[in-house]
């Protein structure tokens, strides 16, 4: 769709600076999370995908993932970790690489510091995760 054609102009665009690597990754929060896990699934070249807190796409679509992928939820949040059984299931059965983090008492939006839901220790030891996960993935 749109977005995912939006996320590859911004990817070829970001791997054409001077002193960019030609590789990328891509992360997003909440609906954006959901964005980025799609985004492993549409892009061929997509390095690696880091989900806070967002849904998978359909289960019969994740074969197609092609990049590791970082999962970050909160513990708290029925409706995103009700997804998790089924989209674990076909990582593993497809043999995708991923990790997936749960932050224990915290709530969906649990990285968003303009809300009650912030929590800064589950944030800040997320945001390393996804930083290390970064430079395995694409350096």
């Amino acid at each position: 769709g749109v977005v995912q054609r939006q996320i590859d102009a911004v990817a070829r665009y970001g791997m054409a600076l001077p002193a960019a690597e030609p590789r990328y990754g891509v992360v997003g929060f909440c609906w954006g999370g959901a964005a980025s896990f799609a985004h492993a699934v549409h892009s061929p070249t997509v390095g690696a995908a880091v989900v806070y807190y967002g849904t998978s796409p359909p289960a019969d679509r994740l074969s197609q993932v092609r990049a590791p992928v970082l999962g970050l939820y909160g513990e708290n949040d029925a409706r995103v970790n009700a997804t998790w059984p089924a989209f674990e299931a076909a990582l593993k059965a497809n043999d995708i690489p991923h990790t997936m983090h749960t932050y224990p008492g915290t709530q969906h939006g649990f990285n968003n510091d303009t809300t009650p839901r912030y929590d800064a220790a589950a944030a800040k030891l997320a945001w390393e995760r996804t930083m290390a996960f970064f430079n395995k993935h694409l350096r």
